[in-house]
C-alpha cells in the first residue's frame, strides 16, 4: 500500500508538470523509477504502461476544455508509435550498466534543455495563420517516439518545443495535441516492451498502478493549469530537478570521485537557482507589460500565447 502511495503521489506530480507544458511525464517519473534502482529498461516500459492511462484521461480532459488540433494529432501519432517501437527494441538490446548511461544522459540532456527553455529563453509571438503539415509532423513524430521509448521520455520536449518554436499553432493546442496523442505512442511503446523485455524483466504492476492513478487524477486539473499556470516556474523547477538528479546518476554510472561529483551537483544547484530566480522574475515582468496594456489575472488567451512562446 506504501508502494501504491508513493507512486501515486508522483504520478500526480509528473501529470501535473507534464499537462501543464505538454512535456515531462516520462521524463520526470522515470528520472524517480531510475534512481530507486530500477532497471532502465522496466522503468520505460513501467512509464509507458502507466502512460496510457494519464495520456487518455489528459487528452479527454484536453478535449472538454477544446485545446486540441485534431488534425495535428491525427499525423503526428501514427510515426511517433513507428518510433516509439524501435526505441523500445534499441533499449532492451543494451547491457544494463550501458543502458543506465544511455538512459541517464538522454533524460540529463532533456532536464537541461527544459529548464533553460523555459527559465533563460526569450518569450516571442505565435503565427498561427499556418497550419503543421504533414512533411513537418511526421519525421517530428518519428524522432520524438524513438528518444521517448530509448530514453524512458522525451516526447513532450521534443514535440512540444519543436511545435511551439514552430509557431504554427497557439499554445494550448499544442500543449493539448502532445498531451492526445501520447496515447497512442505510449501504447505503441508498451506494447514493443512487452515483446521486447525477457521473462527475467518482470514489471511492478503495483509502481504502474500508482503512477497512472495518480496521473490520471492529475489530469483534470493539469489541463485547467494549462490556461493559468506561469509556465516559466513550473519549467524551471522541474527541469532543474530532472538535471540534478540524472547527474547524480550519470557521475555515480561512470565511477566519478567524490570531488567531481561535489563540484558538479554544486554547479547544478547554482545553475538551478538562478533559473528559479530568472524565471520568476520573467513572469512579474509578463504581468506588469500586461498589466500596462489593459491585462490582468494570470496568462491567458493573448497572455498565454506570449507567455508559451
Amino acid at each position: 500500500m506504501l508502494t501504491l502511495l508513493l507512486f501515486g503521489l508522483a504520478g500526480f506530480l509528473a501529470q501535473l508538470v507534464d499537462g501543464s507544458l505538454g512535456m515531462a511525464f516520462g521524463v520526470t517519473a522515470t528520472t524517480t523509477l531510475v534512481a530507486t534502482g530500477t532497471a532502465p529498461a522496466v522503468a520505460s516500459a513501467a512509464i509507458h504502461l502507466a502512460e496510457v492511462g494519464t495520456s487518455l484521461a489528459s487528452g479527454a480532459a484536453h478535449w472538454r476544455l477544446r485545446n486540441i488540433d485534431w488534425r495535428t494529432v491525427g499525423i503526428l501519432a501514427l510515426p511517433g508509435a513507428v518510433g516509439a517501437v524501435l526505441g523500445a527494441y534499441v533499449l532492451t538490446t543494451l547491457s544494463t550498466e550501458s543502458a543506465s548511461v544511455w538512459i541517464a544522459t538522454i533524460l540529463l540532456l532533456l532536464g537541461l534543455y527544459v529548464l533553460i527553455r523555459f527559465a533563460f529563453l526569450r518569450l516571442g509571438k505565435f503565427i498561427t495563420s499556418k497550419r503543421p503539415g504533414a512533411r513537418f509532423l511526421g519525421p517530428l513524430g518519428l524522432l520524438a517516439g524513438f528518444i521517448d521509448a530509448s530514453g524512458g521520455g522525451g516526447w513532450g520536449p521534443v514535440a512540444t518545443t519543436t511545435l511551439l518554436s514552430s509557431g504554427r499553432l497557439e499554445p494550448r493546442k499544442v500543449v493539448g495535441s502532445v498531451d492526445t496523442s501520447e496515447f497512442i505512442v505510449a501504447l505503441a511503446a508498451s506494447a514493443g516492451f512487452f515483446f521486447a523485455l525477457s521473462t527475467r524483466h518482470q514489471l511492478n504492476y503495483t509502481v504502474v498502478a500508482g503512477l497512472m492513478i495518480g496521473g490520471v487524477v492529475a489530469a483534470p486539473l493539469a489541463a485547467w493549469l494549462v490556461r493559468r499556470l506561469p509556465p516559466r516556474v513550473l519549467g524551471a523547477a522541474a527541469g532543474g530537478m530532472i538535471v540534478l538528479t540524472n547527474a547524480r546518476t550519470l557521475l555515480s554510472a561512470t565511477g566519478a570521485g567524490t570531488a567531481v561529483t561535489t563540484a558538479a551537483v554544486s554547479a547544478i544547484g547554482v545553475l538551478w537557482a538562478v533559473g528559479l530566480t530568472t524565471a520568476i522574475r520573467s513572469v512579474r515582468q509578463e504581468r506588469r507589460v500586461n498589466a500596462l496594456a489593459g491585462e490582468s489575472g494570470p496568462p491567458s488567451g493573448r497572455g498565454a500565447r506570449s507567455a508559451r512562446a
